[in-house]
């Protein structure tokens, strides 16, 4: 018996466990309570190949391209996000991210691979980085922490310093397409000291939200340039309002 399993009934007793997103009783400490399960959006079939976006009518066949990705197509190799970002998604995210609640990077992770194509060969799970600055303030990076997970769940490894961001970013939300781009330009680079390993790599790149995909764009670039022959984009939650 593991030793966090030989405690469980203690921790249990001490902190009762409740749901992270409403605050309801629940039976486990890692979960959620019926009613919000019922709330969040998993991704639906049938879907563009390339992005994951869902297609409104059903009889699209598989292997299909949506509209956007055919006007541009994506630099990664796929998108596997384990939930549209709602309500729901929302008060967990601000929880993992916010709220410093990072037990819950494992229940966020779990539904995140569990969208994930299986991984053939050696793969390397990469997080989104943080600007140093700003994880001094907030003491981790939820990136980092869903990539272990990931990693785990995968049996793949982790290479957590791949990339570096190398100067501050504002928040993109409001931005136009072109203000986003100013704001990350020169933003992500591959750490100096990681490019042999990412020469010809495969790569699982992982963030907690996509919002307009600017931020994991600027990663994927940096990745590809850096030589990585593969990447995909996994996240827990990922803003599709049009598909809600």
């Amino acid at each position: 018996m593991k030793l966090a399993e030989a405690f469980a009934p203690l921790v249990d007793l001490v902190y009762p466990p409740r749901c992270p997103a409403c605050g309801d009783g629940i039976t486990s400490q890692d979960g959620l309570c019926p009613a919000c399960w019922s709330e969040l959006v998993i991704p639906g079939e049938p879907a563009c190949i390339l992005c994951q976006r869902p297609f409104d009518s059903e009889t699209v066949a598989r292997g299909s391209v949506c509209a956007p990705c055919l006007a541009e197509p994506p630099r990664h190799d796929g998108i596997a996000a384990g939930t549209l970002y709602n309500d729901a998604s929302r008060k967990l995210v601000l929880a993992f991210k916010h709220g410093r609640r990072i037990a819950l990077a494992s229940m966020l992770a779990r539904m995140a691979t569990a969208r994930l194509p299986e991984l053939e060969g050696e793969w390397q799970v990469v997080p989104v980085p943080l600007h140093r600055w700003r994880l001094w303030r907030r003491g981790y990076n939820q990136a980092a922490l869903l990539a272990r997970e990931v990693a785990g769940l995968r049996s793949q490894q982790l290479f957590v310093d791949a990339l570096v961001r190398r100067k501050s970013t504002p928040s993109l939300g409001g931005l136009g397409r072109s203000a986003r781009a100013r704001a990350l330009s020169g933003a992500i680079a591959i750490n100096p000291r990681c490019v042999d390993r990412l020469r010809g790599a495969k790569i699982v790149l992982v963030d907690d939200v996509i919002t307009s995909g600017a931020t994991t764009d600027a990663c994927v670039r940096a990745l590809k340039r850096g030589g990585a022959e593969k990447v995909i984009v996994t996240c827990f939650a990922r803003v599709l309002n049009e598909a809600l």
